[in-house]
């Protein structure tokens, strides 16, 4: 009988197998965020639990760096500041917590990115919305379909699962690979 861990090893193998047709999404996507940054725009990321902690990691690859020493990326995460999002959470609902930071920052030129595993928590939604509204790009991280917040996203990375620790080990993947992509460009070098 197979270990549990063999298992787990091999379900994380084949959800990045599965993962390859994402591969020219990447590519676009990096695209678009360079275009973004060239033009002054600002990246803006927020998920929950450890869709937030994912959100931060990408939003620290960029203002640090990935593997290269270059300029810093302008790259804010919308989880990590606990006066605000206690205040919007306590004073509205917990379901603006994103769409009311989305709404006073992001603007035409800007990405707002969500990290989610099934798409369905309302304060991504909500999120995802403030952003259409504001005229921001929308770039969602998510799992299976993508949930309720497909629609609202003008690029998707749609793990091939919808199991929450194969999404987001897939997603480390994704956004390191558009942290080479943003590295190299802000370095002056070609990866894509």
């Amino acid at each position: 009988m197979s270990d549990w861990l063999d298992a787990q090893l091999d379900d994380h193998i084949r959800t990045a197998r599965d993962a390859q047709p994402l591969l020219d999404e990447v590519r676009t996507v990096g695209a678009v965020l360079i275009d973004a940054f060239e033009k002054g725009g600002t990246l803006y990321t927020f998920g929950n639990g450890g869709s937030a902690a994912d959100a931060q990691h990408f939003t620290g690859e960029l203002i640090g760096h990935y593997r290269r020493d270059r300029r810093p990326l302008p790259a804010v995460t919308l989880t990590t500041d606990a006066t605000v999002s206690t205040c919007i959470a306590n004073d509205y609902a917990f379901e603006d917590v994103f769409s009311r930071q989305v709404e006073a920052l992001a603007r035409p030129g800007d990405v707002v990115v969500a990290f989610t595993t099934s798409g369905r928590s309302a304060n991504v939604v909500n999120g995802l919305t403030a952003a259409r509204a504001n005229g921001a790009t929308t770039l969602l991280f998510a799992g299976g379909d993508g949930g309720p917040s497909r629609p609202l996203a003008d690029h998707a990375l749609l793990a091939p699962s919808r199991e929450t620790p194969r999404i987001q080990e897939l997603h480390t993947f994704l956004l390191h690979a558009l942290s080479e992509i943003l590295d190299g460009w802000a370095a002056g070098e070609e990866t894509a």
